[in-house]
Parts: C-alpha cells; structure tokens; sequence
C-alpha cells in the first residue's frame, strides 16, 4: 500500500510518497511560494533523481498537478499511475478540542476543521484548500485522512492546558493551551521505549523537539500531561525566530511606546524575535559561526536557548515526579551536540551524565543513546519521522475502512485496530 502524505502551507505544499510494505519513502517535493510571483517546485526520488521547476502555481490545484505529474513522470517518477496510490494522509495542525484521534476526513470533518480556522488562520485554511485540491485531482475514490497535530496533548489534565485569565474566554473563545507538533513526541517517545525494552506506560519522558519551530512535551503513564505550545506555536522556549514565552506586558509595552497594530506586533513576535532577535541569525549554523567566531550576541542567544530548555526539563521533572528518560529530535536536536551537551550539562541534579564522545557522534541521522552508563537518566537523540506517523494512521483507517460501513466511516479510531 502507498500512501501520499501531505503537509500544506498557506503558500507551500510538502510531500512524500511512502510504501507502507517496507515503511520507505519513494520520493519526496516541495511545492513553494503558492499564490505568489517566484513559485518553485522541487520533486526527489529515493533514488536521488530529482526535478526542480521555476514555475508559477495559481493554487492548492495547480500544485497537486506537479505533485501527480511528477510522481507518474517517465525520467523521475516512482509509479507509473495514480491509482497505485492507496490513500492519502494530510497533516492537520489545530484540531481544538473536537479531535483526539486520526479520522477519515469526509464533508462533516472538512466543515469541523473550518470551524477552528479562528484558532489557527494560517494553517487551517490551507489545509482545507489542500484537502479540497486533493478531492479535484485524485476523485472521490481516494480516502483522505486527517492527522492532527494536537491530538497527542489532548490527554492533558485542565490544570496544565488551562490559562488563568477570565474563565470566560475559556468559554466564548476556547482559548487553552492546545499544543502542536504532536506527531514528533508520539513518534519518538514510542521509539526511545523500544530502544530501552521498556514499556512507554513505566517511563517518565521529555522529548525535545528543537528546530526552527520548538516544543518540549511531558509524557507520563504513556500520555502527554503538559508541552510547552500553547494556544499558538509562539508559546514556550525562544525559536528560530519566534519569542516564546515573555511577560504579557511586554507586548502592550512595545505596542504602546511603537504605535504597532496587532498584526505588527504579531509579526515581530514571530518572524523577528527568538535566535533572529538576540543574534541577527535565524539559522541555528550561522549563530553557531558567529558564537565561534566570538559573537557575544551569538553567544548570549545560545546561553538564552540552553537555559530555557533546561528549565522546562526541570520543571516537567517535577510535574512527573521524576524523570527516566530525555529525547532530543529535529533539525538542531539531531544535530547540534554543542546544545545538548549544554543543556544537559545544566541537568547534574537529576544524575544527567552524557558522554562527550557519543553525543559528538550522534548527528547526521544517527540515532542511539548519548548518556553514560551511570546516568541516572537516559538520554537519547532520535530522528523525528512525522510523515511515517501520518502514513500509518492513514493505512490504519484504510484498512479498517475496508470492513467498516459507510455510517462508521466518521468514526474510525487507528488506536483500535
């Protein structure tokens, strides 16, 4: 069974194309700047053929046509028809609290992921055009089915997602710590249980999404009590270029003594702020050249990230009561030993002890455990596999889907195959 799996942008669209027999992915593109003037398509094969286009694309539409048409191509494509494609999965950013689990997405689904537009207009609304697109090109034969980024954290106990603001924009707004970037902590905590022989239910984990977009996430019985995103992916710990967590009075302060409109403000917090704001470099290579290099900026921006990471360690350390395990994933997680040295470094209270030589080596896709082996707490990097989430739950529910009747379809839970 091959699965398309789909992450859409307001202007982008991300693929890949996997083989649920082996779990391998067979190619992987790139749809960019949607909409916009400058519009470039990018297509790879496993095999390393690849297609790169300049090319405009007027909508979600036009791009799911280079999507097919490069997936079918004689020079670079992995299927010679469509019709190999089984299913196709769409990563679904805010589910609000209407979605705990992956679903066949159908009308009344679409018309639900509409309704959380207000919690998320830069990702619902895309996802729904790509969802709509999909429908276009491939028909009405072809399941589609919605993965959603804050189901993993709808396990969290209301102390932990609840703001301690007027309780009643708790409920006019549904304003509440939600969380995203569910997928990651889901893969990687069921990953780092295999690799201890350990059932996840008896370990008390904190997985480390550390990326241009970061989140830290609490996992205890097996569920996630607490993360780090709240009603938005600003909240938390500095990103690349997004704030995180800062006094309230911060915002109206600057707005006040600036004359910024909400949308300016918005846009500072995040697109202008986090490594960007302190360094003057919103790619993490670069602050680490410049922190090299002598930057004291550079060198501050980092002090600034380590310390608040290890701060929510710590903190979730002491929600769970304790902690056996600590994972780091993504982009900066997987790669940047100097950070996770630090980080840890800051974590000997707990009995943290990683080795030097281990955490230098395990970059690059490498995966493996860095800590010593006195450490009272395991720490390990893992490689984050979002779109394999994705594909699974997708294959799941086609697969039940093949047993289930059409008054079921709605209601398809991958978690009880």
């Amino acid at each position: 069974m091959k699965i398309l799996v789909i992450n859409a942008g307001s202007s982008s669209l991300k693929y890949q194309l996997i083989d649920m027999d082996t779990e391998e992915m067979l190619a992987k593109g790139n749809c960019e700047r949607i909409g916009i003037k400058g519009g470039t398509f990018t297509h790879k094969a496993s095999d390393g053929r690849k297609k790169e286009l300049q090319i405009e694309m007027a909508d979600h539409i036009d791009a799911f046509k280079l999507v097919t048409s490069a997936l079918t191509d004689k020079e670079v494509g992995v299927i010679k028809s469509l019709s190999e494609i089984a299913a196709v999965g769409h990563r679904v950013v805010q589910g609000g609290a209407i979605f705990n689990k992956s679903l066949y997405i159908n009308d009344e689904i679409i018309e639900k992921i509409r309704s959380l537009i207000p919690l998320a207009p830069l990702h619902n609304k895309p996802e729904i055009d790509a969802i709509l697109a999909c429908r276009q090109v491939f028909g009405e034969n072809v399941p589609q089915c919605g993965v959603f980024d804050t189901s993993f954290h709808s396990t969290m106990p209301q102390k932990a997602y609840m703001f301690a603001i007027p309780y009643e924009y708790y409920e006019k707004y549904k304003i509440r710590r939600y969380a995203f970037h569910g997928t990651s902590p889901r893969y990687v905590s069921n990953h780092c249980s295999h690799l201890m022989h350990q059932p996840l239910e008896d370990i008390n984990m904190v997985t480390c999404h550390i990326g241009n977009g970061s989140s830290i996430a609490a996992i205890k019985d097996g569920k996630g009590i607490d993360t780090s995103m709240g009603l938005t992916p600003l909240d938390g710990f500095m990103m690349g270029t997004r704030s995180g967590s800062l006094d309230p009075s911060v915002v109206t302060f600057i707005m006040e003594k600036e004359g910024l409109t909400p949308a300016q403000m918005d846009e500072i917090l995040n697109k202008k702020s986090g490594l960007y704001g302190i360094s003057g470099y919103s790619d993490d290579r670069d602050v680490t050249k410049a922190e090299i290099a002598g930057d004291q900026r550079a060198i501050l921006a980092h002090e600034m990230l380590s310390y608040q990471i290890t701060k929510y360690i710590g903190a979730y350390t002491a929600a769970m009561n304790g902690l056996d395990a600590i994972v780091f994933t993504a982009g900066l997680g997987e790669n940047q030993a100097h950070l996770r040295y630090s980080i840890c470094k800051g974590l000997k209270c707990f009995g943290v002890k990683v080795d030097p030589v281990l955490n230098d080596k395990m970059i690059h896709g490498s995966e493996g455990k860095i800590s010593t082996y006195d450490s009272r707490v395991a720490v390990y990097v893992i490689p984050t596999n979002e779109e394999l989430v994705i594909a699974r739950d997708t294959k799941e529910i086609v697969e039940k889907l093949t047993y289930a009747s059409t008054e079921d379809k709605t209601i398809v839970n991958p978690e009880d195959v």
